[in-house]
């Protein structure tokens, strides 16, 4: 093992990346995405890490972090992540500041990885060369047309499973949403099994219906049908229905999780490395629900993922966000493949993943 290497730079970059046209889910509508990304250096080596989130976090890590993470040893990043949080004891743990600490946190397990000249996911410990991958986007504001492109996408790269957006409008277009799903249903026929997330969207009275006309249409996966917050409407939903109920995406900690999985609330847990505080969390979030006897799903994000999916053996797939798959080859090079439903593991030192030059012209003045 080479000797330690102090962290002697870390640099920021925000790039937003407009989405091709206005896109909604059941609560919130978009037209943008965007990326800050950070880089380590330490001993010439550069490591990369990101976060999908608000311009803002770069403010924040440059401002709080930085500071925090130069200097320190590069191969000790137990001691890095908790000095990061413990220096924004005071801004809370939740939303941005996990964010920031994440973009962080995953710079440095990248460079630890290449101060080894070793793959990420070997360093994590790969259980797996490649991690299944589901199909995700039918956002609300496509019509059918769209709708249809968008799942003979995924059913041609080979995934298993399709996920679109209800609980339109804060669940006031319930028909619509229904209508939705079986025309997916109607598409994927045999070759896939059929997903659904309102995003929280519905009330829990409204989710225990409409739960019961999904079975009806042979979905398997209900994710947020009320609140990620709600345990105890999750559970009650989780009771009146046959699909896996299915949340955790905004969790930020240990705790975060234990609590949920302790209250029975979902099936599969939804673990984001990029809201989570990074690897370093998302590794102890998923031990969290293995002791629970449940499985993990990464949600969104998909190249960020793969090494460290790689290395869960709880790990149920990866989401295939449309938005993320569409934009990380323009921010960067070396993203994993995904051939035949699986994303597929390199043997690159690092995740394998650096910045695309061509980024550039997405660049704003964020960071």
């Amino acid at each position: 093992m080479k000797a330690a290497t102090a962290i002697d730079a870390i640099d920021v970059r925000t790039y937003v990346f407009p989405t091709p046209q206005p896109e909604a889910d059941g609560t919130l509508q978009w037209s943008a995405t965007t990326a800050v990304t950070v880089q380590a250096t330490a001993g010439g080596v550069t490591g990369l890490g990101w976060s999908y989130t608000d311009a803002a976090t770069a403010y924040l890590i440059t401002g709080t972090l930085a500071d925090v993470a130069t200097g320190r040893d590069a191969f000790d990043l137990p001691g890095s992540w908790e000095a990061m949080v413990r220096a924004c004891r005071n801004l809370g743990r939740p939303g941005l500041v996990s964010h920031a600490v994440a973009a962080v946190d995953i710079a440095l397990w990248d460079l630890k990885a290449r101060l080894l000249e070793v793959p990420l996911s070997k360093l994590f410990g790969r259980c797996r060369d490649t991690v299944p991958v589901y199909g995700s986007g039918g956002f609300t504001t496509l019509d059918d047309d769209d709708l249809t492109e968008q799942v003979e996408g995924w059913l041609a790269a080979g995934c298993n499973a399709v996920k679109i957006k209800v609980g339109e409008s804060w669940g006031s277009q319930p028909q619509r949403d229904l209508r939705r799903t079986q025309h997916v249903r109607s598409l994927v026929g045999d070759r896939a099994a059929v997903m659904v997330d309102a995003n929280g969207g519905y009330s829990v009275g409204q989710a225990c219906r409409m739960a019961t006309a999904y079975d009806d249409l042979g979905v398997v996966w209900i994710e947020e049908p009320v609140s990620s917050d709600h345990l105890d409407g999750l559970a009650t939903v989780r009771a009146h229905c046959r699909a896996d109920v299915a949340a955790g995406e905004y969790g930020d900690s240990v705790f975060y999780f234990r609590a949920m999985c302790a209250a029975d609330a979902v099936d599969c847990v939804q673990l984001d490395v990029t809201r989570c505080a990074g690897y370093t969390e998302w590794l102890r979030c998923a031990a969290v629900a293995a002791s629970h006897g449940l499985q993990v799903s990464a949600h969104c994000a998909p190249a960020l993922h793969a090494p460290v999916a790689a290395a869960v053996p709880n790990l149920r797939h990866v989401e295939w966000f449309v938005d993320h798959v569409r934009l990380e080859p323009l921010l960067l090079q070396g993203v994993p493949s995904v051939i035949g439903g699986e994303m597929v593991l390199t043997d690159a030192v690092g995740h394998g993943m650096t910045l695309n030059p061509d980024a550039e012209r997405w660049r704003s003045g964020g960071g």
